[in-house]
């Protein structure tokens, strides 16, 4: 009796499964198909139709790029790192009593002060970058100053996040340890949490200024300085070849800093 109740159990979860499975796929499929009325009212399919013969002819004017053209960039490459740099900088200062707020062991109050800290993190981090320096440009005006707060404000969620998860996941037998001798709370994040949390804070600072650096690269393109102002001016103007030319130097950029934040960031994990 025993096996039998066992065996009808067992099928009754698998058919409990198997209609929960085909209750997603027949949603995904009507998803699906609504998708594609919807895009299908608002594309222009004579111009997709098109769109082999008119991506050739781009590329044909696209290339050889203007090699020349790469003295007037070295300035602006070297303003898009500083913008970069310093807006990562500036994020991760804020970033990390952010964090500390939002961590559940480390927050002063879960009712009051982590909320508004996850509301910080959460703002910061659905407002894209170019968005920021949008809003930024019309308040302070162009230049590289809108940039590196730009960048700054954006890598605060992201930094704070994922330094409050790795503060959460602390060894709770150092915090103990040192609460034990009578030491402040202060003491006990100096010398229990943050020795712990520190090289997956300096990972997450540097994988973060490797972000940073694709990011800032479009920045100017809302007039907020670095190589983006380049190739908005570029693309304004249709000077192909100089496009193409930017494209390589911001291509040679995120590869070079990518190698550079991975060979960091092996050495401290």
């Amino acid at each position: 009796m025993g096996q039998l109740d066992q065996s009808t159990l067992w099928h009754s979860n698998n058919r409990r499964h198997a209609r929960i499975v085909w209750g997603f796929w027949f949603i995904t499929v009507l998803l699906t198909v609504y998708c594609w009325q919807v895009m299908n009212e608002e594309t222009m399919w004579v111009f997709v139709y098109d769109a082999p013969e008119q991506g050739a002819d781009l590329l044909s004017r696209m290339f050889p790029p203007n090699w020349l053209y790469i003295n007037q960039l070295y300035e602006a490459l070297w303003d898009t790192l500083n913008i970069a740099t310093l807006g990562t900088l500036l994020g991760v200062i804020l970033a990390f009593p952010v964090a500390f707020l939002a961590a559940r062991n480390t927050t002063p109050s879960t009712k009051f002060v982590r909320p508004v800290a996850l509301f910080i993190i959460a703002a910061s981090r659905s407002i894209n970058s170019l968005i920021w320096a949008l809003l930024l440009v019309s308040i302070l005006g162009p230049g590289i100053l809108a940039g590196i707060i730009a960048i700054g404000l954006r890598s605060i969620g992201f930094v704070a996040k994922l330094l409050y998860e790795s503060i959460e996941e602390t060894n709770g037998t150092s915090v103990e340890a040192i609460e034990s001798t009578g030491a402040s709370r202060f003491q006990v994040i100096n010398y229990a949490i943050i020795p712990q949390i520190l090289p997956a804070f300096l990972s997450i600072a540097i994988f973060r200024w490797d972000i940073n650096i694709r990011e800032s690269t479009i920045l100017g393109l809302v007039g907020a300085g670095g190589i983006g102002l380049f190739l908005s001016s570029s693309l304004n103007t249709l000077a192909w070849p100089q496009v193409t030319l930017i494209i390589l130097v911001i291509l040679a950029t995120v590869v070079v800093s990518e190698y550079f934040s991975a060979k960091v960031r092996s050495l401290l994990i």
